[in-house]
């Protein structure tokens, strides 16, 4: 398929669920030389090839779930499609395959199938006996009632990372970073002593690569996920994908990269990872560029155990001009951020951004990805060598095109003012406080000497990632920024911030279930901004949430007065992560990040449902072909942008399974 124009370009797939699943197009790609070409395939190759590793990670029975649910829906009677309880079957099926398993990818909790355990059981037993995923030894029926709780019983495995207050995070957590029978006293008195032994000046992530299990005598060790140990069978098919591409590499550093990383991959050691991530961080030349491995640290309740992901990416030079203008002024933001002087890197290191076109997603990026990126996690690495970030544009080009006309702005915005600012500006402005909040805002700051990086516990993730929103958003309204022509104006950051009061206050709730709390990192963060400057700019009215017609809107009054107390947060968030002040943090996200205001969340599930919007949006990859000549050689690398969801997730099944189903 030639490369599609945006007006041509049909960005939406499919719609089910609370989920709408849309394409991005991959500018430029047909223009690359063909070596580069060739390295991007392989790369790709590499991140579609650890899918399985995902799908075990986040629940130990996803992977026979998923298997025998595509069995039952490529074998089922065609004249029977129809049947409401197929219809339900393959609604959970897409869903499972969007979460990479049987819990939301947002909220985490358990979906509820729509079809009956009755119905599974019979399309089960109609199967041939090579298509269900039995244990060895296992029957049919005994596969049937281990499985059938897990898939409809509510009170087994019900949430995927669980943070209660009170419960045992560990315990009460379906997800398969931990093994049966540990407690979260085990598992944070285990890692404890590992860190007393440890580099201060250098600490290595412990735990980020492995699944921590207790053996029947009660000895606990961890099971290394590489070659030769656990998902071996898929990282060993990671490290010939990886193997390929050297040859392609743009440049000697590139070449180490990718042999450090499969030297990693072999041996699991987290030296290496180190090694591998600060190799990486120095290469700002390379114009294509990747990620693969564990890296994120989310579904982990305590914030150590990472989950796989990859992405593939080549540098999009005109719109980088912008982030490279920011990152040329690293110094100067750090220097007049309003935090402490203490809380500044005297120094700001190795900062560097770009605007990249992603070129294929895999694991924990897939469907559902990332608009920016900023890595290396490791504090000290940032410290003695930098981060490097990056604005993922034709994935935030793909959610605007898609929405636009979709009735959101009328339905939500205050007036027709505001709606004029977000057309006029919106766009620009999300993408730069994306490129604010990567490049800068995740690289600015320092711990205080003697502070554990792991100090804020399972509230880290959100205030680090609060810590970069705030940062961006006060920086959007700095004259700084029109001075270095990254704003036309001075009004222009106004859209962003009633984009994000108004998100963060009101619409992100339609991702809520009625009567949950919110839970993940990023919602968290959303909302502890949004309701601590409502809350303490009540007196002057700075934001206002008011009735029109029967409906609430997010209404801003003193624009500036916002900034002032985006900045007075920011100081106390970056207080909190140098100083590790746990108790601080905790209060912090609890207060106003994780309650839901019950009539409110009400009423905007009520106005979603008249639009008929999909909250959560994801994306199904090009088809990446290899073109031969005659001889065999490849000639080219294109494009085919025409596969369907359905296709995709059962092509990927057939093609990138290389675990086995129950990986103990």
């Amino acid at each position: 398929m030639q490369e599609a124009t945006k007006e041509k370009f049909d960005y939406i797939v499919d719609r089910f669920a609370d989920l709408e699943i849309l394409r991005y197009q991959v500018p430029g790609f047909e223009s690359l030389p063909l070596r580069q070409k060739q390295l991007i395939y392989h790369l790709s190759e590499a991140a579609l090839k650890g899918r399985d590793i995902l799908f075990d990670q986040n629940c130990r029975y996803n992977l026979c779930i998923r298997r025998v649910l595509e069995a039952i829906y490529k074998s089922y009677p065609a004249e029977q499609r129809q049947d409401p309880e197929f219809v339900a079957l393959e609604t959970y099926l897409k869903r499972v395959w969007f979460a990479n398993g049987i819990h939301h990818h947002y909220a985490e909790d358990k979906f509820t199938p729509g079809f009956s355990p009755e119905f599974f059981k019979a399309a089960t037993r109609q199967l041939a006996s090579t298509e269900v995923p039995v244990r060895p030894g296992q029957s049919v029926d005994d596969f049937l009632e281990e499985i059938c709780p897990v898939m409809f019983d509510p009170t087994v495995l019900p949430k995927r990372t669980s943070r209660v207050e009170g419960q045992d995070w560990i315990q009460s957590s379906a997800n398969n970073y931990y093994g049966e029978g540990l407690t979260q006293e085990e598992v944070e008195t285990f890692y404890a002593r590992m860190k007393a032994n440890d580099d201060e000046a250098h600490p290595r992530s412990f735990g980020l690569n492995s699944r921590l299990v207790k053996e029947k005598d009660g000895t606990i060790r961890e099971k290394v996920w590489k070659v030769d140990g656990l998902y071996s069978q898929a990282i060993e098919a990671i490290v010939e994908e990886l193997e390929k591409a050297i040859p392609f590499a743009e440049n000697e550093a590139q070449k180490t990269i990718i042999q450090t990383l499969i030297a990693y991959y072999r041996s699991g050691d987290l030296k290496q990872f180190d090694d591998y991530s600060i190799r990486w961080v120095e290469d700002t030349t390379s114009e294509v560029d990747f990620i693969n491995g564990f890296i994120e640290t989310y579904g982990d309740p305590l914030g150590r155990k990472a989950s796989w992901e990859a992405t593939v990416n080549y540098i999009n030079k005109v719109a980088t001009q912008r982030t490279k203008l920011i990152s040329d002024h690293a110094q100067w933001f750090e220097d007049h951020s309003p935090v402490d002087d203490r809380f500044k890197k005297k120094q700001v290191k190795g900062v560097s951004a770009k605007v990249i076109t992603v070129a294929m997603l895999g694991g924990d990026c897939y469907p559902s990805t990332p608009i920016g990126i900023n890595l290396p996690n490791a504090d000290w690495i940032r410290r003695d060598f930098g981060s490097k970030s990056v604005t993922i544009e034709n994935i935030t080009e793909a959610y605007d095109q898609a929405a636009r006309g979709n009735g959101f702005r009328k339905e939500f915005v205050w007036s027709d003012e505001e709606c004029q600012l977000i057309e006029r500006y919106g766009y620009l402005t999300d993408n730069l406080h994306t490129d604010l909040h990567e490049c800068l805002g995740h690289g600015s700051g320092q711990l205080l000497p003697g502070t554990d990086p792991d100090a804020l516990k399972s509230y880290g993730s959100t205030l680090e990632e609060a810590r970069a929103d705030l940062f961006g958003l006060y920086y959007l309204a700095d004259p700084k920024l029109v001075e270095l022509g990254l704003l036309p104006d001075k009004e222009a950051y106004k859209a962003e911030y009633y984009k994000y009061l108004m998100n963060g206050l009101m619409t992100q709730l339609v991702r809520i279930e009625k009567g949950k709390d919110i839970e993940e990192a990023h919602m968290r963060d959303r909302q502890l901004i949004a309701r601590w400057v409502y809350e303490h700019g009540k007196a002057e009215q700075v934001v206002e949430i008011r009735q029109k017609e029967g409906k609430s809107y997010v209404v801003i009054h003193h624009y500036e007065r916002l900034r002032d107390l985006f900045a007075q947060l920011l100081a106390e968030v970056q207080r909190i992560k140098s100083e590790g002040d746990l108790e601080a943090g905790q209060r912090l996200v609890e207060t106003y990040g994780v309650k839901v205001d019950p009539l409110l969340h009400k009423e905007v599930l009520a106005r979603y449902e008249s639009l008929r919007l999909a909250p959560y949006k994801g994306f199904v990859n090009p088809i990446m072909r290899e073109i031969r000549n005659e001889r065999g050689e490849v000639i080219d690398i294109r494009l085919d942008y025409t596969e369907s969801y359905v296709d995709q997730m059962l092509r990927y099944s057939r093609d990138y399974s290389f675990l086995n189903i129950y990986n103990d």
